[in-house]
């Protein structure tokens, strides 16, 4: 960028010259076109204007005092600079070029002076806009970095909430299947086991596959069949094509932990979970047979919360006179 800026710089302030080409013009009365003369001005203007961005934009001594709000000693070093590079290159130039009898001597240090002060304003302009715009990204930056990890101490809080809640109600089941059926219960704590090691396995990105989500969901159905008495069914109905969609990780056990704890199970009137995907939303569906249960709503609550922090969508919840429903938007990359 500052080699741009100081060669439009640089062409900007030199251009005028050109109209020293009509023989009759203002500008021939007083400099005569020379075409070196006007590349070694358009060289010093060049050289001049990256000389400042370079002191100015990149870390050293000169950036120290601004960054420390030493303004005065700032101005006063690049004043010095931008005097002490006009006197020397204008020196040179004018031991190089020699003048003409119809130039005036006075109007070439004023052209000096008035392209070299030209040059400091529209540069210290150009400084200003680039240092407007890193401080804009620095704190667009921070702001990124800080709503990160305002995020995932979000999302570890929802998780230390939820795991606790499905270890309680796991261990409440398994303590009635060792007391019915000690055989059965070592079944499961196999699937138990797995259900576990799902849920403690954390993704760097907290999002998993629908995939995913099926083969776990698939133990921890096995886990309420067994608890139920087969009075418990599970039915996925999901196209291969939604298989590599995205869902917050454990978005499928707390809904079929819900329907088993607000639901009667029978043989005679058996709990019915389905899973399909409508409208590119995996939908959870479950027959009502209610029940009794006290209940702190956190599966439900916390389920929600997570499809917002991850996805920026919420979850749709949806009650019939024989259906309980859950929506669950999906993530497709």
């Amino acid at each position: 960028m500052w080699l741009y800026s100081s060669l439009l710089i640089a062409l900007l302030l030199n251009s005028a010259k050109l109209l020293a080409l009509r023989e009759n013009g203002i500008v021939a009365h007083y400099w005569h076109f020379n075409a070196a003369e006007l590349g070694f001005q358009f060289a010093v203007q060049f050289g001049f204007c990256y000389l400042l961005f370079y002191l100015n934009l990149k870390d050293g001594w000169l950036t120290d005092y601004r960054d420390r709000n030493k303004y005065l000693p700032y101005f006063i070093y690049n004043i010095t600079l931008s005097f002490f590079c006009m006197v020397v290159c204008g020196g040179i130039q004018k031991r190089i070029f020699a003048f003409n009898d119809g130039q005036l001597k006075g109007a070439f240090w004023a052209g000096y002076f008035t392209r070299f002060s030209l040059t400091v304003i529209l540069v210290g302009i150009i400084i200003k806009l680039i240092l407007l715009m890193r401080q804009t990204k620095e704190q667009a930056l921070e702001n990124e970095r800080l709503k990160n990890a305002y995020t995932t101490a979000e999302l570890e809080l929802l998780k230390e909430q939820l795991n606790p809640h499905f270890l309680f109600n796991s261990l409440s089941s398994l303590s009635g299947v060792v007391r019915e059926n000690p055989a059965l219960a070592q079944q499961y704590i196999k699937h138990l086991s797995s259900v576990f090691r799902y849920t403690l396995v954390k993704p760097s990105a907290h999002l998993v596959t629908v995939a995913e989500e099926l083969t776990m969901v698939k133990s921890f159905a096995q886990l309420l069949k067994m608890r139920f008495e087969n009075a418990f069914d599970l039915k996925i109905e999901v196209d291969e094509k939604y298989l590599n969609y995205k869902v917050p990780h454990l978005s499928l056990q707390p809904l079929l932990e819900n329907a088993a704890k607000h639901n009667a199970a029978t043989l005679k009137s058996p709990l019915t979970v389905t899973v399909n995907v409508i409208w590119d939303q995996l939908t959870v569906s479950n027959n009502l047979n209610p029940v009794e249960a006290e209940g702190t709503g956190t599966g439900l609550a916390n389920l929600s919360q997570r499809f917002k922090i991850l996805l920026h969508r919420d979850i749709e919840i949806l009650k019939t006179a024989d259906q309980f429903i859950v929506k669950l938007p999906l993530l497709h990359e």
